[in-house]
């Protein structure tokens, strides 16, 4: 029997639940899509032709920023609203490390059934 090959993730995994849950809603989606374009964004500016309110946005902002998906600026009066990737990567890696994992597991299945008997 051949040892088997450690799964685990090297290191300590960060907790990305928030980051997946932020992202598992279409509003959240569309702002993040928004601030993805570049810039900083009022909630005044993200509200502009859409049917969501400024209370509605701010707590899918709040969301977001919870999970560190976006910061706010504040300057002056008004308080901005940018993009942050870094835990949108560590969400990317995470998921890729997960990909490999699987590639292995399919590859260790498929050496053991096409394993001759006798």
């Amino acid at each position: 029997m051949s040892p088997r090959a450690s799964t685990a993730p090297p290191g300590p995994a960060p907790d990305l639940a928030p980051v997946f849950f932020a992202l598992g809603d279409k509003t959240r989606l569309r702002l993040i899509a928004v601030l993805c374009a570049g810039g900083a964004f009022s909630i005044a500016q993200l509200t502009a032709n859409t049917q969501i309110t400024r209370q509605a946005v701010t707590k899918h902002l709040q969301v977001l920023a919870d999970a560190g998906l976006v910061q706010d600026l504040k300057i002056g009066r008004e308080r901005l609203w940018q993009f942050d990737p870094t835990q949108l990567e560590a969400a990317r890696q995470s998921l890729e490390t997960i990909g490999r994992q699987w590639e292995q597991a399919l590859g260790r299945l498929k050496a053991h059934v096409e394993r001759p008997t006798g």
